[in-house]
């Protein structure tokens, strides 16, 4: 705290928690200015540039002069082009009025919780999970509920339904899910969507649904929207953006769907944060969803290859109990032999020895709050098929020994 009275900052400021994944990304500049090669399946973002149409796109607006501010919901070409892919992906119904475009879906994350959370109030997250969830909901009063996933080995992680409605009280709000899964690589599939959906229908809860890995669905694995509910209108903010589909991290475009009479008021909480999208982006975003979805393909098939090869390869090395990925570009093993092996005390460790001693980069499990990460190392396979076989083989070298 400040020394006097007037520099005393709000004490919520020491309740939140940075992505620590950020953290180590700058441990792996400090391994490489030791002279180490580092192999990083470290960062959640597409090792893919953004496809040419879309960066064209975002050039002729350039050149035209589309420069200045937008309508803070986005502009209505926009809106309309989200509101027909929805519909046309998931029959949902929705309406360019029940959508508002945001500064990346993290903050379409931050708008979706600022609607419906209280003082008080209870959000049950699944975990692990992704941090920012929790940290949003402790901005606005309420208190995040952690229920752990379950994990079988060799078949990965799903929701633990029974827990999530034990977990249920008189002060729970909301539920957020993340479908595909980071970290997991999970996708949970219809049975498990529709328990979630029942329960809020039975319970009177909000769901956030956050399908922003919405199109990296592989290994059979079958995918149900909660937009795909003919009453999602009454349960559902749904969040999404176009970061992780098109390559588009740096673009920091998002979106929320909800209910028509919520926009409004969400409108007025943007225009106070942040105004509107960039505008040039928004131009690029309407092509993305319209144009050309060739490069998304591709680039989901050579993820798809990836997520085996990485599952397969990490099977021969001692300590990680692997499994094949059904979504996102993750896989979360269990690592407690690897911890084991090389005498460390737990997860932050044996990524740090791994990283100083092997030249690999991956996220400790306690980067996923709360606690059900720890035991667990994050890969993301967002790096190339030679960066995966070199990678695992250096990991199955220290290992073995």
């Amino acid at each position: 705290m400040g020394s006097h009275p007037t520099l005393n900052y709000s004490p919520i400021l020491d309740e939140i928690i940075g992505e620590t994944g950020f953290a180590y990304l700058r441990l792996a500049r400090e391994a490489e200015a030791r002279g180490i090669k580092v192999i990083s399946f470290g960062i959640g973002q597409p090792d893919y540039v953004t496809p040419r149409h879309i960066r064209e796109s975002a050039k002729r607006a350039l050149d035209e002069g589309f420069t200045g501010y937008t309508e803070t919901a986005g502009i209505p070409e926009l809106r309309e082009a989200i509101s027909w892919y929805l519909n046309k992906r998931y029959n949902a119904g929705v309406d360019p009025e029940e959508v508002i475009v945001t500064t990346g879906a993290k903050t379409a994350v931050f708008m979706a919780l600022a609607s419906y959370v209280r003082p008080g109030d209870e959000v049950i997250i699944p975990e692990p999970s992704y941090y920012a969830y929790a940290q949003v909901v402790k901005i606005f009063g309420g208190t995040p509920v952690f229920v752990p996933m379950r994990f079988t080995p060799g078949h990965g992680f799903s929701l633990d339904i029974e827990a999530i409605e034990n977990a249920i009280s008189s002060k729970t709000r909301a539920i957020v899910v993340t479908n595909p899964h980071n970290p997991t690589g999970a996708v949970f599939g219809e049975d498990q969507v529709e328990s979630i959906m029942e329960l809020a229908r039975r319970m009177g809860l909000v769901i956030v649904a956050d399908e922003i890995y919405d199109n990296f669905v592989f290994n059979g694995a079958r995918f149900k929207s909660f937009l795909s509910f003919a009453d999602w209108r009454d349960h559902l903010v749904y969040v999404n953006g176009f970061s992780k589909t098109f390559s588009m991290t740096g673009w920091r475009l998002g979106y929320v769907v909800a209910r028509r009479e919520v926009i409004p008021r969400l409108v007025n909480l943007a225009v106070t944060l942040y105004s509107c999208a960039p505008s040039f982006a928004q131009k690029a975003a309407v092509d993305a969803l319209r144009g050309d979805w060739g490069p998304v393909e591709e680039m989901v098939r050579e993820f798809e290859a990836r997520a085996s090869l990485l599952a397969s390869l990490l099977e021969d090395v001692p300590g990680f109990e692997s499994y094949r990925p059904q979504g996102a570009f993750y896989l979360f093993p269990r690592a407690t032999g690897a911890i084991a092996r090389l005498g460390v005390r737990d997860s932050e460790e044996l990524v740090k020895t791994l990283l100083f001693k092997a030249g690999v980069l991956v996220l400790p499990g306690s980067s996923f709050p709360d606690k059900a990460g720890e035991g667990f190392v994050r890969f993301s396979f967002a790096t190339s098929r030679e960066n995966i076989v070199e990678g695992v083989e250096r990991l199955r070298s220290i290992l073995s020994g």
